[in-house]
């Protein structure tokens, strides 16, 4: 058993998160979400299965969790560092094309950002994106998921790539960072092409070959 955070961003394909916890749910992993609020507009919250022995409850975790209302105190958590201590893994799907920008950028200004920021990279991460078929073909994207390469890779790629590419370049260049291509379909907004987030079964798998031997059992 694996302690997994599930990051959502604001992608239709969002509406498919409540299968993604479940399968991860029952491949026997603990799972906390953590919901950017756009990403409230396309699932719903209560069809997920709460997990009775996570003392935070949950399972969705957003903005306003991480700074409650009433005034902060010395020694109080901070919950985006206790969720990167927490985890064994964090799986992002669907990623937006935003929050791919604000993961390139080192911007923190949400809930999810701040856990990204603030991660250890000798642990996991899978990267699942989700977008329109021309924001993805953008040279923008391509450009972002370099700088992440160049970040937390463990070399620098000195060959041409192209976006077709991208994951076999990050599985050579950044092994604990696991990119799940998307898929060319039929997207929500009517245009064909590549965009849309890989099938459900094919994150779970990524998510099992990234923990590999490291899935630990431990109590909360």
């Amino acid at each position: 058993m694996s302690q997994i955070v599930l990051g959502v961003t604001g992608s239709v394909a969002a509406l498919r998160v409540p299968t993604l916890h479940a399968a991860l749910r029952a491949a026997g992993h603990r799972v906390r979400v953590i919901a950017t609020e756009p990403s409230l507009h396309f699932f719903d919250k209560t069809e997920l299965s709460v997990d009775p022995f996570d003392p935070l409850g949950g399972p969705v975790f957003r903005d306003g969790d991480e700074w409650p209302s009433q005034r902060w105190r010395r020694d109080d958590p901070v919950l985006h560092i206790e969720f990167r201590r927490w985890a064994d893994l964090l799986v992002v799907a669907p990623l937006d094309a935003n929050t791919l920008a604000k993961f390139a950028l080192g911007f923190s200004d949400n809930f999810l950002t701040c856990l990204y920021r603030a991660w250890d990279f000798a642990k996991p991460v899978v990267l699942a994106p989700a977008m329109n078929t021309l924001m993805w073909e953008s040279p923008i994207t391509r450009r972002h998921l370099a700088q992440i390469l160049d970040d937390h890779g463990e070399s620098r790629p000195l060959e041409d790539w192209s976006l077709a590419e991208a994951d076999a370049v990050f599985a050579r260049h950044a092994p604990k960072l696991l990119l799940v291509p998307p898929q060319a379909k039929r997207l929500a907004c009517g245009d064909v092409g590549t965009g849309a987030m890989a099938e459900v079964v094919a994150i779970a798998e990524a998510v099992r070959v990234s923990l590999g031997d490291s899935s630990t059992d431990r109590s909360l």
